[in-house]
């Protein structure tokens, strides 16, 4: 009988910490955080990466079955569309492109050495079709900037060869060079000089639409060792190669005797669209209720290409997963909060931010302003959630704070103090005012962008625990 007695007391005591973290109850919010479960979020990244949505390509009818597979669930749970005349998809222009095959082969050091899709070599996913077999020119970072006293191009000659290149900047903390590090900006720059297509060195070759389609032009990725063949007449690898470059932050350009060979077969679809699928619970306040929250995550992902489908299971159908769990939590309140709360998943982030800078600039008419935005990109592996946010107002921080006193997953906190080129969605509202998070998970994240990112690498307890986290966060938030 006592150890009943004292089990009780426990369980009291159990239940009012739970109840009351850093002074702010969360018994009112038991319905939601209830309703959140494991089994739930990984049921959605499951379906989500699975070959039904063909790997998510904004503009592709796979990308578009799972916006309305997503959309379906937005009305079940009864959330409002974002115009009632367009329901809750938002659309808009999105050009993408189909690679069904492409073939490399390497000629160096008298010797040819064919590449493996994956393995050696990626066709970058928005290359036109073509067969060149051509010289290699060496140019640092691909960058022409002689207005910042740089120019990899300077003294080399490009005409109807392939640019051998690096992803970056002389400099990282120069941001003069931003706009120069675009993916868009650099291989326009290599096309305009006469060269065929332009060849980045990576770590691993992975898929990558994130472009634009120009005629012509045959871009790709080569891995280091790859790189390393066509390097070898100079004495040199690709990794030593690179850290002259950041060392000295001078150009090291040189022409090569290596040859390559690449084919390419692609379709183009201009006139592609994309969409972001959107809904709200509309906040309690008269006047506050026109102020929203946001709680994104981007659908998208890679596609299908050359017989092999990207799931992006981790990025980003764990982040969409996440925002529809929430939205599922929010939708249990009987208490809604002063604020409205917005979900967004978002399309084109592979191709450029496309669907979230689109909202951003076209944003529902029944919201005067932004609040705030909650951000997920990649939260299905690892054991704790990470988080970039702004620094003002701290209030803001220590309400993420706090909400992670019951659950123990927040273990990085950093600020944002400006926007990248490898930004994710929550900086098109971050650049208008909105007070941004960015969540995402430790990781190891090592099949990122690759044919075998896929349901089994997923934890669904940290997608449980992010959900719970922001659902809390963003309520008393919105209800501030």
């Amino acid at each position: 009988m006592k150890a009943v007695k004292f089990l009780s007391v426990v369980f009291i005591i159990i239940s009012v910490v739970y109840c009351f973290p850093g002074e702010k109850s969360n018994a009112k919010l038991d319905d939601g955080i209830n309703a959140i479960e494991s089994v739930d979020t990984y049921n959605f990244c499951k379906e989500l990466s699975s070959s039904r949505f063909a790997g998510r390509l904004t503009g592709h009818e796979g990308y578009t079955a799972a916006a309305r597979w997503v959309a379906d669930y937005f009305k079940k749970w009864g959330l409002k569309p974002y115009e009632n005349e367009d329901g809750y998809l938002q659309a808009y222009q999105s050009p993408y492109v189909i690679i069904d095959k492409a073939e490399m082969t390497i000629y160096a050091d008298g010797n040819s050495f064919p590449l493996t899709v994956e393995k050696d070599f990626m066709p970058l996913l928005y290359s036109d079709s073509g067969s060149n077999k051509a010289p290699v020119v060496f140019a640092g970072w691909g960058i022409k900037a002689p207005e910042l006293g740089y120019d990899d191009y300077a003294g080399i000659d490009v005409k109807g060869k392939f640019v051998l290149c690096f992803r970056g900047v002389p400099d990282r903390f120069d941001r003069r060079f931003t706009d120069h590090d675009q993916h868009r900006h650099r291989m326009q720059v290599a096309k305009e000089l006469g060269a065929v297509g332009l060849i980045y060195i990576y770590p691993d070759p992975q898929a990558n639409p994130n472009g634009d389609f120009i005629k012509g032009f045959t871009p790709a990725l080569i891995s280091y060792a790859a790189a390393d063949r066509l390097l070898k007449e100079k004495g040199i690898n690709a990794s030593l190669m690179e850290d002259k470059l950041r060392n000295t932050k001078k150009p090291q350009s040189f022409s090569l005797n290596a040859v390559v060979d690449y084919r390419v077969q692609s379709r183009n679809f201009p006139d592609g669209i994309g969409y972001n699928v959107i809904g709200f619970i509309e906040g309690s306040d008269p006047e506050l209720k026109k102020e929203c929250v946001i709680i994104g995550a981007h659908l998208d992902h890679c596609g299908t290409h050359m017989g092999l489908m990207f799931p992006g299971a981790d990025d980003n159908a764990s982040g969409s997963a996440v925002v529809m769990e929430i939205a599922y939590a929010f939708s249990k309140m009987k208490t809604r909060p002063r604020r409205s709360v917005v979900f967004a998943l978002f399309g084109g982030e592979e191709l450029g931010l496309e669907g979230s800078s689109y909202m951003a600039e076209h944003f529902p008419s029944q919201f005067t302003k932004i609040d705030s935005m909650f951000n997920f990109d990649m939260v299905g592996e690892g054991d704790r959630v990470g988080c970039g946010l702004n620094a003002n107002p701290p209030q803001f921080e220590k309400n993420l704070r706090e909400a992670n006193e019951t659950l123990y997953t927040l273990s990085d906190v950093h600020y944002l103090k400006e926007i990248g080129v490898r930004s994710s969605d929550f900086a098109p509202f971050y650049l208008k005012g909105a007070i941004c998070a960015n969540l995402y998970s430790n990781g190891p994240h090592l099949n990122y962008h690759k044919s075998d990112e896929n349901i089994y690498r997923i934890n669904p307890e940290i997608m449980a625990d992010a959900s719970r986290l922001v659902f809390i966060a963003a309520y008393r938030w919105a209800d501030r």
